[in-house]
């Protein structure tokens, strides 16, 4: 059996979080659990930008935007769509 890990080597990375709006009582806690993750991992506050957006929908636009201005090591993109 075959096991690929990565480990967290950029603490010095710039990190962008996008969150969609929409169904936020969900969204926000994976925020919560993503900006501690940083945190844990030795990323500045002074690295992390969170950008909202208003829904899952609206996610990969604004993603492409963000890695088009080159100014990001990194985005994660929060969203969640319930039915």
């Amino acid at each position: 059996m075959k096991t690929i890990e990565g480990n967290f080597q950029n603490a010095d990375g710039k990190y962008a979080i996008l969150v969609g709006r929409f169904n936020s009582f969900v969204v926000e806690s994976l925020l919560l659990g993503s900006l501690d993750t940083l945190k844990r991992h030795g990323v500045s506050e002074d690295n992390i930008t969170i950008v909202r957006a208003p829904g899952a929908w609206e996610l990969p636009l604004v993603a492409k935007k963000l890695a088009a201005s080159q100014k990001f090591d990194a985005i994660i993109a929060l969203g969640a769509v319930i039915r």
